[in-house]
């Protein structure tokens, strides 16, 4: 067994086990994640630990969030989401829901976003339970974050009507195990264009959804380009300004038709203190500039908008406790800001201090062959270890 103090070059053989384990769950976010959920309740009921699972409307997905041990002090919770993104399309060389080691490298849908992270915690129940640790540890695992960071608002919401208020939590990302303590906002959009279908020969008695629409997706490719140029520079970030994109378009029937309906959806990552309500208004009221013109073909033309999800940004400071903590832990005196959400947002917006840390590369994630070297997971178990030294325990509470 590894010590806090002395993390080998390979991570141990409990917690190899446990992501080879939830690997093999296909917890894509389409799909339901009950396997891993339900499997993971009943691995902590095997130590005596309880689980607190909370679904979704249509009852195939749930959070789970447990409580290991207790303590005078408010606990730390260690985060991360059970889904995973899509592998239809993609040139895999191994199948992507087993676990394969090659080279020093661990392959597998969720190896580097998110699963290690998580089952190196569960794997460490065993020792988290007899440490002589004066606060507790929680665990916190999510649905649906690829698609917007939804399960963790309910999680969330059920610990504040528990009136549980842990110190600070730890979101375990892939950031090659350095802390991180700021990130952008993620907000995603659809909207909806209805104009009148028409013979194209006669395209002056239709209204072209999908002419409308590109309209639409101009100005906000304008409003990109105008963060691009104008927008303040925070050079932490890699893109180190708000960005803009429209990722997915439907419209029409066929060539020879006017189409009535286009529908799109767009996202916005926004750099902290960016009011995102305001940039969704404006294009909103740019849109409303297009009516009158579509209305004269089409009285019941339209143009309506959907705000789908939204995670705040997240921004903590050097000096605060729960960052001193993450360094210490990973033994890494640097720490970050990078472009992609988290949920880490959330927890914070709720009260919670966050930081964003764990094993392997986000250019790994979503990819084929998605992978997270062997150092990485030994380095997060060592990480996790140190969690158990007092020392470290009086930093998370601070």
């Amino acid at each position: 067994m590894n010590t806090p103090h002395t993390p080998a070059l390979t991570p141990s053989a409990d917690v190899m086990a446990m992501i080879e384990r939830l690997i093999a769950f296909p917890t894509v976010s389409r799909d339901s994640n009950l396997g891993l959920i339900e499997w993971t309740r009943d691995y902590l009921a095997g130590f005596g630990v309880k689980s607190r699972l909370t679904y979704d409307a249509s009852g195939k997905k749930a959070n789970l969030f447990a409580t290991l041990g207790e303590g005078p002090r408010a606990g730390l919770i260690l985060s991360g989401h059970t889904d995973v993104v899509p592998v239809e399309g993609q040139a895999w060389d191994s199948d992507p829901f087993k676990a394969t080691i090659k080279d020093g490298l661990l392959y597998g849908r969720g190896s580097a976003d998110m699963k290690s992270y998580i089952a190196t915690a569960l794997a460490l129940t065993p020792q988290f339970l007899t440490a002589k640790m004066d606060a507790p540890l929680h665990f916190a695992l999510s649905y649906d974050e690829e698609v917007g960071c939804i399960g963790v608002q309910g999680l969330i919401k059920d610990l504040q009507e528990l009136g549980l208020r842990p110190a600070a939590c730890i979101v375990g990302e892939p950031t090659s195990m350095q802390p991180i303590i700021a990130h952008k906002g993620t907000h995603r959009f659809r909207c909806c264009v209805r104009g009148r279908e028409a013979h194209s020969s006669y395209t002056t008695m239709g209204v072209n959804s999908i002419e409308y629409a590109a309209r639409v997706i101009v100005y906000i490719r304008q409003m990109a380009d105008r963060f691009a140029q104008l927008e303040t520079r925070d050079y932490g970030f890699t893109v180190p300004y708000t960005t803009m994109q429209t990722g997915l378009i439907h419209g029409g029937l066929a060539a020879n038709i006017v189409p009535k309906d286009c529908r799109f959806e767009f996202e916005a990552r926004t750099m902290p203190g960016i009011d995102v309500e305001r940039l969704y208004q404006e294009i909103q009221d740019f849109a409303a500039t297009l009516l009158p013109e579509m209305r004269k073909v089409e009285p019941n033309a339209a143009i309506d908008f959907e705000w789908l999800a939204s995670a705040p940004g997240l921004n903590m400071q050097e000096s605060d406790a729960v960052v001193q903590l993450a360094k210490a832990l990973a033994r890494n005196k640097s720490h970050g800001s990078v472009s992609y959400g988290t949920e880490a947002g959330l927890f914070q917006r709720a009260g919670i201090p966050t930081v964003v840390c764990g094993p392997g590369s986000i250019e790994q994630a979503h990819r084929p062959n998605e992978f997270v070297a062997l150092e990485q997971l030994a380095q997060c178990e060592a990480f996790m270890l140190r969690l158990m030294d007092p020392g470290m325990q009086l930093q998370a509470g601070k």
